[in-house]
């Protein structure tokens, strides 16, 4: 397997991008909650209304076509979408903690999870460095806040 650097960011940019696409794409069309709306002791959402098994779904489906793409095998995909969401999920368990809203921005909480936990495994199978995992988070947090900025403004023209 590939050890390009931009290909297992990329990776990790699918992973995280494919659930909110396909909000918005689908609006609330099986838009099933992950916590079915239960409460923690706190009596806060567990993970809030904004994660779905459909994000779930569509990030391990789209993470593993573009994986076998670019050359990676259908596991290697499967379990750098697994952990990017375990990561996303992991940030909106503890943001509802602190009261936060669903989808309210939590900066670095919201990227580092999600581009972490892939970004260990890929330095475990494809024998990366640390520095390697540090340029993959890195990488990902600066194209994530670029990504959503164009994206937010997208959708905002889109229905005007």
């Amino acid at each position: 397997m590939s050890t390009s650097l931009p290909y297992l960011v990329l990776l990790i940019l699918v992973a995280n991008g494919a659930p909110v696409l396909i909000r918005h794409t689908l609006g609330d069309i099986a838009n099933y909650p992950l916590d079915a709306g239960k409460t923690w002791y706190d009596h806060s959402p567990v993970f809030g209304r904004s994660k779905t098994w459909r994000g779930i779904f569509s990030s391990v489906f789209f993470t593993i076509m573009v994986a076998v793409v670019l050359g990676y095998d259908f596991i290697f995909g499967f379990v750098v979408a697994v952990l990017a969401m375990a990561g996303d999920l992991l940030s909106s368990f503890i943001k509802r903690r602190l009261k936060m809203r669903p989808s309210q921005m939590a900066p670095l909480l919201d990227q580092v999870p999600e581009s972490l936990f892939p970004a260990l495994y890929m330095m475990l199978v494809l024998s990366l460095r640390w520095q390697d995992v540090v340029l993959i988070v890195m990488a990902f947090i600066v194209l994530e806040f670029i990504l959503s900025q164009i994206l937010y403004r997208l959708i905002n023209m889109m229905r005007c």
